[in-house]
């Protein structure tokens, strides 16, 4: 294999990571996006709400005074660098440049999905749905979900666009539910594939532990969170970029992958944590 690579197997390269990354997407969907950032902040605006008044006859009209105001989200480099050795490459029989893609995508996927996570844990939700609800010391149950469903609802969110992200231990325990188990109150596919992808207007995620760090954990009590798409932002300045470079003095290609990104809640009356306990 030449150590000069072309551009052509660049692009291949450069290809394989970004089809990796879409397909292993779990919390981008779930915010509201911004890409193609250009600088190291990015301000989201937001508009407060407005209050009808009334009018006397030919008296002139009152101003409702909405607020304008802007959440500033900070970008942060980040990279997923790994070296590929020419000599190891004649001693693997498997495609070392897909698997390295593979790897790098998913990387830069994972740490897209906890700056979103991060910046969650830094907000100040409108309502904590303590463990102990529907029981003490309980992990995820209908009672939390209901109570965040109510708490949302309150606020006037609307009830398309949101999200419950929760440890992936959480799954079992809501599956033995019975109201979310049974195919008598939910999909088969509950029973079946063990999927609860959407129940009482949310979509589910569920954040595996994480080298990253995923959900934030003090002992056995996992915060997870019910928001809104809008409540949410994340901005994208450098979306995926991939590059390959060969370094003579250690004989190997360096591939790198590189993300620009930041998150920042944007309306916390959209945000509600939820706390359970997962042994």
């Amino acid at each position: 294999m030449s150590k000069n690579l072309s551009s052509a197997q660049a692009e291949e390269f450069d290809a394989l990571v970004h089809h990796v990354y879409q397909a292993d997407g779990k919390l981008r969907g779930a915010v509201t996006h911004r890409g193609g950032v250009v600088g190291g902040i990015y301000h989201f605006r937001t508009m407060g709400k407005g209050l009808a008044n009334q009018k006397a006859s030919q008296a002139d009209v009152t101003p409702m005074d909405v607020a304008h105001t802007k959440v500033n989200c900070v970008l942060e480099n980040w990279n997923a660098p790994e070296y590929t050795d020419i000599f190891d490459q004649a001693e693997v029989n498997f495609d070392e440049k897909s698997q390295l893609a593979k790897t790098i995508g998913m990387a830069l996927r994972r740490r897209e999905d906890q700056l979103i996570i991060d910046a969650l844990d830094a907000s100040t939700p409108t309502a904590t749905i303590a463990t102990s609800v529907g029981g003490a010391g309980t992990g995820l149950n209908l009672a939390k979900i209901r109570a965040a469903m109510s708490a949302l609802d309150n606020n006037g969110v609307p009830e398309e666009g949101r999200t419950i992200i929760s440890s992936s231990l959480s799954k079992a325990t809501l599956l033995a539910e019975t109201e979310v188990g049974s195919s008598d109150y939910n999909s088969i596919r509950a029973l079946v594939n063990a999927e609860i992808d959407t129940f009482l207007g949310f979509n589910f995620i569920w954040v595996p532990a994480n080298s990253e760090g995923g959900i934030t954990v003090a002992s056995t009590v996992y915060d997870g969170y019910a928001f809104h798409r809008d409540a949410i932002g994340l901005a994208v300045g450098i979306d995926l970029k991939t590059e390959i470079n060969y370094v003579a003095e250690k004989t190997s290609w360096l591939c790198n992958g590189l993300l620009k990104a930041g998150s920042v809640a944007i309306d916390e009356t959209g945000i509600v944590k939820i706390q359970s306990t997962q042994a």
